[in-house]
């Protein structure tokens, strides 16, 4: 990381093997660090994803027998990811979509505090 790389905020989940496969994992850095360079990725890697707010997306990333899915938002000093689960369905769960508002909400609310 040089001077002018955002940091990575970790609001919830981890990026490890297991679950994740050895190459899964190593795509999923790699995708994190082109975001931490001001990077911009689109399909089929990354998506917006509206639903939970501005300036989130989803990072997708193909592992062996499941699908991983990197809830995260572009701040201005830092990616903040805000969830990591395996995606079964074609939608993302209402409760995971719930659960990164309320994460950025309160991760916003903390950082004001300073």
């Amino acid at each position: 990381m040089n001077g002018t790389d955002k940091q990575v905020v970790w609001l919830k989940g981890e990026i490890k093997s297991p679950p994740f496969s050895s190459a899964a994992r190593i795509e999923a850095g790699m995708l994190l660090r082109r975001l931490q360079r001001g990077e911009s990725i689109g399909l089929p890697h990354s998506r917006p994803m509206p639903s939970i707010g501005r300036r989130c997306h989803e990072l997708r990333i193909q592992d062996q027998d499941v699908t991983w899915r990197i809830v995260y938002r572009i701040d201005f000093d830092a990616i903040v990811i805000g969830n990591v689960f395996p995606k079964k369905t074609g939608s993302t769960p209402k409760n995971v979509i719930d659960a990164c508002k309320s994460r950025f909400k309160r991760y916003d609310e903390l950082i004001q505090l300073n």
